[in-house]
């Protein structure tokens, strides 16, 4: 039996969780990004993003995990198949959303822990400006745009799938 998610909506806890998730890691990754560029705190810096590409990856799998009791994110939105939520019409439109989504929570994983394995890599053990500056100051700028995308559509989705 599903359970609703805590945000009030006729989700699952891990669909909140994610897009709780998502919203929160924005003003995290800037605080970040200041601290790295403003303060020159490169260990602060390495620090929040090790952990949350770490929060990130376990609350991908946690949700993919979620994703695959109930179904897919389609049983969730019309769990009562006799009184669906979403007509076809409506579940094709959001489709859409999520195609859009998807690119960039696909590509994110892979460009920030390409950014992250590569600054551990090339920065050792005390982090500090170096030869890899300019290569990770690219990256991480990309990745940076990735998960802020990642983060408004994926809030998007959620909305137009379980809200609106």
């Amino acid at each position: 039996m599903m359970k609703n998610g805590f945000l009030g909506y006729d989700t699952s806890f891990m669909l909140d969780f994610v897009v709780c998730a998502l919203v929160l890691i924005v003003p995290i990754l800037l605080y970040s990004l200041a601290a790295v560029k403003l303060q020159h705190k490169y260990a602060l810096h390495r620090n929040l993003q090790v952990a949350l590409g770490l929060i990130l990856l376990v609350a991908v799998v946690a949700f993919e995990v979620d994703m695959r009791l109930y179904g897919g994110w389609e049983n969730i939105v019309n769990k009562d198949a006799g009184n669906p939520r979403l007509s076809a019409e409506q579940l094709a439109e959001v489709k859409q959303v999520l195609y859009i989504h998807l690119i960039f929570a696909i590509s994110t994983p892979f460009l920030w822990g390409t950014t992250l394995f590569l600054a551990l890599k090339r920065f050792a053990n005390y982090p500090m400006p170096g030869p890899h500056s300019k290569l990770h100051k690219t990256l991480g700028w990309l990745s940076v745009l990735d998960i802020v995308a990642t983060s408004v559509t994926g809030s998007w989705f959620y909305y137009v799938a379980f809200v609106a």
